[in-house]
């Protein structure tokens, strides 16, 4: 058993989210228990995570995606939103939530520990959303062609990847990553002379200009990209305060 204010504590040290201009709170959305047994994670807090959170009994949820973000404004509690937000009061589930924290991280991260999965060494900060690199840029350990690496990111990651290509049989050296909807950044890439590019999403236009630009971009699927490091941070957390935890998955395909 630990204490919310224990592990708030042990995140702020870890994940730093004072250094990121997020557009969410990120830290502690709903507050719950006071002693913490059992804690949940999850990719985002939707319907679904938060009802098995309750079935399973756990007393805190911990996700990537939260609750509150600005692009939504005030919002009443009426409605698919009350669904998602009254069960975890009613339960007294705290709700955690860590957006650009989690994906910059350069251990536990997302893009880290995407990179981590597919052999990607000598990994650097990547990105720049006001200041602050939210993915990673490294040297493949193993060279591979552009569908070679389409198919490693298939197996990885267990969902169908896009590629955007000028040369599919190009062989990659070099990689960025920055996970989920960041399909427009593959121009840092171009800037920086990578050779490649990954992200969760692609748009219309990208699938063109990025492979136009001399770019092989990747876009394996918004929750599929982000699944890793919530679950770093799970083991981090299980390993650190020896506390009962567990995952919980989502069949998201976008």
């Amino acid at each position: 058993m630990i204490s919310r204010q224990h592990l708030n504590d042990y995140y702020q040290a870890l994940l730093h989210p004072e250094t990121y201009s997020d557009y969410c709170p990120n830290g502690l959305q709903i507050e719950g228990v006071e002693r913490i047994e059992r804690i949940a994670f999850a990719v985002s807090a939707t319907r679904d995570s938060i009802h098995q959170a309750v079935e399973y009994k756990a007393d805190t949820l911990i996700v990537h995606h939260g609750l509150f973000w600005t692009f939504h404004g005030a919002q009443p509690l009426t409605g698919p939103f009350a669904k998602r937000i009254f069960p975890l009061v009613k339960n007294n589930i705290n709700l955690f939530a860590y957006h650009l924290p989690l994906d910059g991280h350069p251990e536990i991260g997302n893009a880290a520990t995407l990179g981590q999965l597919i052999n990607c060494k000598q990994q650097q900060p990547f990105g720049d959303y006001k200041g602050s690199a939210t993915g990673i840029k490294g040297i493949l350990e193993q060279p591979l062609t552009a569908v070679a690496l389409q198919q490693n990111l298939s197996a990885v990651l267990k969902h169908n990847v896009i590629l955007a290509t000028p040369d599919s049989n190009a062989l990659l050296k070099s990689v960025g990553i920055i996970t989920g909807g960041a399909n427009s950044e593959w121009r840092l890439a171009e800037k920086e002379h990578l050779d490649a590019y990954i992200t969760g999403e692609i748009s219309e236009h990208d699938w063109h200009e990025s492979q136009e630009a001399g770019i092989h971009m990747f876009a394996g699927g918004h929750h599929a990209t982000e699944q890793f490091g919530i679950q770093a941070l799970m083991e981090k957390t299980r390993q650190h305060f020896a506390v009962d935890c567990f995952f919980i998955d989502s069949e998201n395909p976008a």
